[in-house]
């Protein structure tokens, strides 16, 4: 038997083990599954954010070909590139149609509003702008819209209860819409700690709730990849899929210090199995913001570049897992 049809076999018992340990919940083999360009079939999806885009000012409905033609299994959009698209007599019905003639899954939309702001007036703007981006993803047959904390500078330890009805104040409106709110975490912002994401999660009370996890926030952040696995992995849509360098030291990065998977230093051999077993069976989902990347690579390359380096990455961490 070859190592290749071994590797397979042992992938599969992991994946049954993990879902029998999960209560049965299964997932669509079209949206879970990586098949792309004839390559052994990957648990997870390869998707990629189009924040890695951004340098090259493609419209919308270009950038979904660029990311289909590298051989990526999702994209998540920008809402201010999908309403500039729209505003120039594009049609939300345009851009699904393209997903799914790409054979694209969207992951998710990155939208910003002050939903957990502590103005009235600010979250009553933050609703209406969001139920209007929400109702936009649910045209393009989107199921997931970003949720950063915006509004405030720092957890407050005392106002976690506040938070949470903040959070299922959007999950509700998500309910209404047919698109959940992803509460994101960001390594330099006020909610930077996964164990404050989850306590927040946790307390609405809400059957969607669930949280935006990145490796490099992560890290930004403070947190610990060896408790990561505490968390329910099965209920994270999608995960950004970034790496970082090891100097400057973690509080000291910035979003541009974001390098492409396989050239930094997070230990992915490690963190990708405990995710799996967890659960996890969403999409990675590459987001840089790399100026080097920028200034070297046109937009077709980088794109290329980025599934390899990425794909290369999830291969070489199942095979840790024989």
């Amino acid at each position: 038997m070859s190592d290749q049809i071994t590797r397979r076999k042992a992938l599969g018992n992991v994946l049954k083990g993990s879902l029998l340990a999960m209560g049965g919940l299964t997932f669509s083999p079209i949206n879970a599954i990586s098949t792309n360009n004839n390559r052994p079939p990957l648990p997870v999806r390869i998707s990629m954010n189009c924040s890695t885009l951004l340098h090259y000012k493609l419209p919308a409905d270009k950038q979904i070909d660029l990311v289909a033609d590298a051989g990526f299994d999702g994209i998540e959009m920008w809402m201010s590139d999908i309403k500039t698209f729209l505003q120039n007599g594009g049609t939300t019905q345009q851009l699904k149609n393209k997903l799914e003639s790409r054979g694209l899954v969207l992951e998710n939309i990155i939208g910003f509003s002050k939903w957990c702001s502590d103005s009235e007036d600010e979250r009553k703007s933050a609703m209406t702008q969001l139920k209007e981006e929400m109702l936009i993803t649910k045209e393009m047959g989107g199921a997931f819209i970003a949720a950063p904390v915006q509004g405030i500078e720092k957890i407050d330890p005392a106002k976690f209860n506040t938070y949470a009805e903040r959070y299922r104040a959007i999950l509700d409106l998500g309910d209404e819409t047919g698109v959940t709110p992803v509460m994101e975490l960001w390594g330099m912002g006020a909610l930077h700690k996964i164990s404050d994401c989850a306590q927040i999660a946790i307390a609405t009370g809400h059957s969607k709730a669930t949280m935006l996890l990145d490796f490099y926030h992560v890290y930004r952040g403070g947190n610990d990849w060896d408790t990561v696995d505490l968390i329910n992995a099965g209920k994270l849509p999608v995960i950004h899929m970034n790496d970082y360098p090891a100097t400057p030291a973690f509080d000291q990065l910035t979003d541009a210090d974001r390098v492409l998977p396989g050239e930094g230093v997070c230990p992915f051999d490690e963190v990708i199995p405990k995710l799996l077993k967890a659960g996890f069976r969403g999409g990675f989902s590459v987001e840089l913001f790399n100026k080097e990347y920028w200034n070297t690579m046109d937009a077709p390359t980088l794109m290329k570049v980025c599934y390899e380096k990425t794909y290369a990455v999830v291969q070489g961490a199942l095979n840790q897992m024989d």
